[in-house]
């Protein structure tokens, strides 16, 4: 009887560890990655990673700190183009290689009012496979520059 009791609370406890270590998400599976830029500034970072979520992006936010931003990413290097339609906020669009090495900088994006499809698309002079979006002044406020490596890890 009291080895059946003490199994019972032995799985009862494994049990509980389980659920207590799977309710925790790994680093960076909560949708958040850690971007840390040259100047060891840290930016938390959302991750558009499907169609859906790079869609939508930024759309209809009325404000982002000027440490946080959405970073897309993509399968495979491309010239991929960005608009501000349904977005309220000004932006810095950041293409970079799959290097994580800033090829292209696109600084203070104006808002888009428009409710066709009109808007101004913008688009990196060479491939890109990851693409941050930060609150339009804080790529200078960081010295972000063509050229420049960005550290971060993409969840798989």
């Amino acid at each position: 009887m009291k080895i059946l009791m003490r199994c019972g609370l032995l799985f009862t406890c494994l049990m509980a560890l389980t659920f207590a270590l799977s309710s925790h998400a790994p680093a960076g599976q909560d949708g958040v990655v850690q971007i840390s830029t040259p100047n060891g500034a840290t930016i938390q970072a959302e991750i558009a990673d499907s169609t859906e979520k790079r869609a939508k992006g930024l759309m209809y936010r009325d404000s982002l700190p000027k440490d946080r931003g959405m970073l897309f990413t993509f399968a495979e290097p491309q010239l991929w183009t960005f608009w501000m339609k349904n977005t309220r906020i000004s932006l810095d669009i950041i293409w970079m290689d799959g290097k994580k090495r800033i090829v292209h900088i696109e600084r203070n994006v104006p808002t888009c009012s428009r409710t066709d499809d009109g808007c101004p698309q913008y688009q990196p002079n060479d491939n890109a496979v990851y693409v941050l979006e930060l609150a339009a002044g804080v790529a200078d406020a960081l010295k972000l520059q063509r050229g420049s490596v960005l550290k971060f890890q993409v969840p798989s």
